[in-house]
Order: structure tokens, then sequence, then C-alpha cells
């Protein structure tokens, strides 16, 4: 099967849709089927790439940030993509367009199946939907909020992430929705021995932005000083200085290591020399480092939002908090800091679960859709 993917995100920049988007293609390359991606150029990154097994093909968008994509880039994406959209269709000819993000590479699916009768599949991971991530859909997207239903109509099938991005897609768009989670290859991953840090680390993962509420992180664990841990924080973004700035005045810098942003495998390395997830955001979809987390077996404290109800078994692998909670957060994150036989426990369980989230199973998934949404077009 020929597969064209567009994602105006895609490793090594963006976050988690990106990756979630990586990791299918890879899975997919390597059950036999051709594919090539769509995506947008990023300062030295090539043109053009060949990447264990499928293409990556890059077009200018005037992006300035790797971790946040503005609206004139994600314009560009629309419009640049369709001249080389169309080139890609006339020469590689897919059976099949999946698209990530009704917003905005759906539009550009939407335009270039119009024109040429081949199918797209929408996998959604909720800052694409309506009141999924209030400061995005708050914004600019309430004004092409309108165009979106005819993304969603058109769309041969449509999936979302998680059972809370399917349900609040549905309070907008009236149509039939697939719930595919997002994967990992867990075996690949999978670490060769688990064992706690002595001290233990607890790591983040994402955008500096009030969504992952980066500071939550400072503030909640600069009361628990008497414990002995040390706290990697991974990304980038506008609450960054914030962040530096909270560390300083709490007088914990010696405990904080930031890494600014980084390359998925080196995120990988990190959460290697982890022990807790650590994750106190507002909203969420199923998250990638979440799926990650569980590869590498940490254990999880995160807020009960969104996709992390689909990834922590309460009291076995983690702890799900309400969002904006420090001192429910703290006592979580305390159980786990005094005893390390109990942190053991969660981080083998994680190991588990993560079994439930194998990239090859996410892969065979959309591939039986692939084959469904052709079957029906004929």
């Amino acid at each position: 099967m020929r597969i064209l993917v567009l994602n105006h995100e895609f490793p090594p920049v963006g976050g988690g849709g990106g990756r979630a988007a990586e990791s299918i293609c890879q899975a997919l390359a390597k059950r036999g089927h051709e594919i090539k991606v769509l995506t947008s150029h990023f300062k030295n990154l090539p043109r053009q790439e060949q990447r264990e097994g499928y293409e990556i093909v890059r077009i200018p968008v005037i992006r300035t940030q790797a971790f946040r994509a503005s609206f004139l880039s994600m314009a560009l994406y629309v419009l640049s993509g369709l001249w080389a959209g169309f080139r890609l269709i006339r020469f590689f000819n897919p059976h099949v367009i999946h698209v990530h993000f009704a917003v905005p590479a759906g539009a550009l699916a939407w335009a270039l199946s119009r024109f040429t009768r081949i199918p797209y599949v929408l996998t959604a991971h909720l800052g694409d939907v309506p009141d999924g991530v209030p400061e995005k859909t708050d914004g600019w997207f309430r004004f092409i909020f309108p165009f979106t239903r005819w993304i969603w109509r058109d769309a041969s099938a449509r999936v979302a992430v998680s059972e809370y991005t399917r349900s609040l897609a549905l309070e907008q768009y009236p149509q039939e929705i697939l719930v595919i989670p997002n994967g990992v290859e867990a075996d690949l991953e999978r670490p060769a021995l688990i064992r706690v840090n002595d001290p233990p680390v607890i790591v983040f993962a994402g955008r500096f932005m009030e969504q992952k509420d980066p500071l939550m992180i400072v503030q909640t664990l600069s009361e628990m000083k008497d414990l002995s841990w040390r706290c990697i924080m991974i990304g980038d973004g506008p609450l960054a200085p914030q962040v530096e700035k909270s560390i300083a005045e709490f007088g914990a810098e010696d405990r904080f290591l930031l890494t600014g942003w980084i390359a998925p495998d080196e995120v990988m390395k990190q959460f290697e020399r982890s022990d807790i997830l650590f994750m106190p955001s507002l909203s969420e979809g199923l998250p990638v480092v979440g799926v990650q987390a569980l590869a590498k077996g940490l254990a999880i404290v995160a807020s009960h939002i969104g996709g992390f109800v689909d990834l922590v078994d309460e009291g076995q692998n983690g702890y799900l908090v309400e969002a904006r909670s420090k001192d429910k957060f703290k006592s979580k994150l305390r159980e786990l800091l005094v005893s390390p036989s109990r942190l053991l426990s969660f981080r083998q369980a994680s190991l588990e679960k993560a079994k439930l989230f194998e990239i090859s199973r996410i892969a065979e998934q959309y591939e039986d859709l692939f084959t469904a949404v052709l079957e029906k077009g004929k």
C-alpha cells in the first residue's frame, strides 16, 4: 500500500503528535508499505530525507521555533503543501492519505482529496479539537472552526488518540470516530535492568506552556526539600524563563536539570535515567511521553485528565491527581520517594502496561482501517 502522510510537525520538529506519526510510519514501513511524509522545513534540516524505510519531504513554511508552530507557519504549510502535495501524488500515486491534525494538515488533505479523489483518514491529537487545548483553540482557532466541519465530514475515516479526545470531538463533529491510541516500540525501548536511582529521578517532558503547567513541578518539589530527589525538565517554550527564575528563587538549582529542546532519542535516554514521570498538565490527548514512559518502566504521577486515564492503573503503576492540586501531587510523590520498593513495583507494572501500546498493534489497526477504506471505495 502506498501512503501519503501529512503532518505540519515531524521529528525532530514539534511535539507528541509528530512523534506519534513517526512511530506509525516506522511500523508501517516495516510491514512493507511505501510511505512518504510531507511536513514543514525547519532551519538546516534536509529538504528530502530517507529514514527507516520511508521518505520525508519538507516544504518551506518560515517556521522559527522547533517546539511551536505559528499561525503563519501553519497557513504556509497548507499553501506550500498544495503544490508539493499534487506533485507527490502525481509521481507517488498513493492509495490513501493519512493526515495528523485536522488543523492545519486536515485542510491540505481535504483539498488534495477533493481534486484527486484519493481518500484520507484523519487522526486527531486533541490540539485540533475544540476545547481540547484552550490556549490554542480559544484564540484564532474559533475563526476557522466553521471550515473544520468539512474536514471531519469528508474524511473516509476519523481516529482519535484517546477516548477523551473522541468525546470532545463528538460534541462538535457528529460522525463516527474510532479510537486508536499512540504507540511505542515497547520491546525495543525496554530497559535491560529496572532499578531505582539513588536519589530517585523525576522527569518532565513537554512544551513549557500553560497547558503543561511546568511551574507546578517547581512549586511542588520546592516544598519537598526534606527528601532526596533530582528533577530533569525536558523541553522549551514561553514559560522557560519563569521556570528558571522559580528554581532560582527556591534555591534548588543543584537539584534541577533543564535540558532545553532535545531530539526524541535523547528524550528516551533521559527517561532511561529516570524513575518517575511527573506531568501536571491541564489537558492532554494521549500523551506520547506517557506511552514512552511506560516503555521505559517509569512510575507516573499525572493530572487526572485526558489520555492519562488510559495510561495509569491507580495505585499500581502511578497516581492520577486533580490538576493544580499541589498538596495532592506532593502526597503521591512522597509515597514513592520514601519507599524504593514501592517505586520499583510501580516501575515494573509500567513495563507490563506498555505491552498494550506496542506500536505493532497500533500499526495493524491502521493497516486494517486503510484497507477497509479502500475496499469501501471500490
